[in-house]
């Protein structure tokens, strides 16, 4: 891997964790992702199952967790099954986990080889009353392939369908949205790395430069400080585009009197970060592109001191949209009165635009477990990302941070210039 490995210590106790919360006489079983197929005879990059990696810090496909603490065999209570390499594979596809290099990072000390599973399967679920399996359940997210999770899960109770079942998503949920030191080191190396790939755009941006082009200047950065790359899709958003949330095709010039949204992060030892910043294409805002950004600006300050213990995201939401609702009066973009009739349980006058939420969690996952019903304490990580979107005007100005949850909340990008003037004065020494 490209990443410094990780203390297997962190793996260790993650695993202690788990156990915890699951009864006697259990056994928990686990897989890796699959390998996605691209097209033709390719896959995707693989990407390690973010629940799979936190157990074990194995960064391999093919590979299979299994714990049951209290099977008689003291051998059989914590076993990891990997795919068996050899010289062919190793060849062809490279350097594959041993068993010495599986149990140094995982500290897991019985490997054995995936082809051994099936057997041992038998003698640790004879022993077991109930068997825990993991499925992805993320509010978000849906998608109609059949997952090797879900695969797995069905192969499991096709042999032992006598068993009771228990569900392992709601207690990585507990265990992940709270992060150990060596987490929040990672994630700020994530955000370090990304704060130089944003250092490095500010000296690159120009009337002419194609989006993709800006994209490329990210990735060069990324991989050049050993990241996995993107943490998800960078958007790379000029012109009207920077009004479209999501928008990826990164494919148009960057035009004088242009905005340029930015909305992206690196992926450090599986770890994310995620930015949001808008910067004007020539170096110099206009008054009114300064006037909206400016005021984004005022809400993100404000937000961002609210990520305090006790709070929850939908708690900020309606603190920002009272907020927001005075600045989008300012801007001139509905009246006071009409203001003073909205509903303020909805607030359909400021979610026309600013129509997503102040923020989520993060972690291994860009958008990491937990709703936006969790209550805060300290250790957790989510980011503060308001916007202003007025598509008539071909203005799309968003400002994110990460945002580390403390009674002193402690922005992890903090060094990252999110004021105008910080923006303007850096741009105007471009070569």
């Amino acid at each position: 891997m490209k990443y410094k490995e990780i203390e297997n210590s962190f793996f260790i106790n993650n695993r202690k964790k788990l156990l915890n919360y699951i009864p006697k006489n259990a056994l928990i079983l686990l897989t890796s992702n699959d390998e996605m197929p691209e097209t033709g005879d390719q896959n995707f990059p693989f990407r390690q199952h973010a629940d799979f990696f936190y157990l074990t810090g194995i960064d391999q496909e093919k590979s299979i967790l299994a714990l049951c603490p209290q099977h008689p065999n003291p051998q059989y209570r914590e076993v990891l099954f990997l795919l068996q390499t050899n010289e062919t594979i190793a060849v062809w596809n490279g350097y594959k986990y041993t068993i010495e290099h599986a149990q140094r990072v995982s500290g897991i000390q019985n490997i054995q080889w995936l082809s051994s599973f099936d057997s041992i399967l038998k003698e640790m679920a004879y022993a077991s009353e109930k068997i825990y399996l993991n499925l992805q359940e993320n509010f978000r997210y849906d998608t109609e392939i059949e997952r090797q999770e879900l695969r797995f899960c069905k192969k499991i109770q096709e042999l032992f369908p006598l068993h009771t079942y228990g569900r392992l998503a709601p207690i990585f949920t507990s265990l992940r949205l709270k992060k150990e030191l060596v987490e929040i080191e990672l994630i700020k190396k994530a955000c370090n790395i990304t704060a130089q790939a944003f250092n490095r755009l500010l000296h690159f941006v120009k009337p002419g430069v194609m989006e993709y082009e800006v994209e490329a200047e990210i990735i060069h950065e990324f991989i050049r400080n050993a990241t996995n790359g993107h943490a998800f899709a960078p958007i790379v958003a000029s012109g009207k585009d920077s009004c479209v949330l999501h928008y990826i095709k990164n494919d148009k010039e960057c035009k004088d009197g242009d905005l340029l949204l930015l909305d992206f992060g690196c992926s450090y030892a599986n770890y994310a970060s995620d930015l949001s910043r808008t910067i004007p294409v020539n170096g110099k805002f206009t008054p009114r592109q300064k006037q909206v950004y400016d005021a984004c600006w005022r809400v993100y300050e404000f937000a961002k001191k609210l990520y305090v213990p006790g709070m929850t995201i939908n708690k900020i939401n309606k603190e920002v949209f009272i907020m927001m609702e005075k600045e989008l009066v300012g801007l001139g973009l509905f009246t006071q009165e009409e203001a003073d009739n909205e509903d303020k349980t909805t607030f359909p006058l400021v979610r026309k635009y600013f129509m997503h939420n102040i923020g989520h969690f993060m972690g291994i996952d860009t958008h990491d477990v937990g709703d936006r019903e969790v209550i805060f304490e300290e250790g957790m990580v989510a980011t503060c990302e308001p916007g202003i979107y007025i598509p008539e005007e071909e203005i799309g100005v968003r400002i994110e941070t990460d945002i580390l949850i403390a009674k002193n909340p402690i922005d992890l990008m903090a060094d990252i210039p999110s004021q105008s003037d910080e923006i303007e004065k850096i741009m105007t020494k471009r070569k």
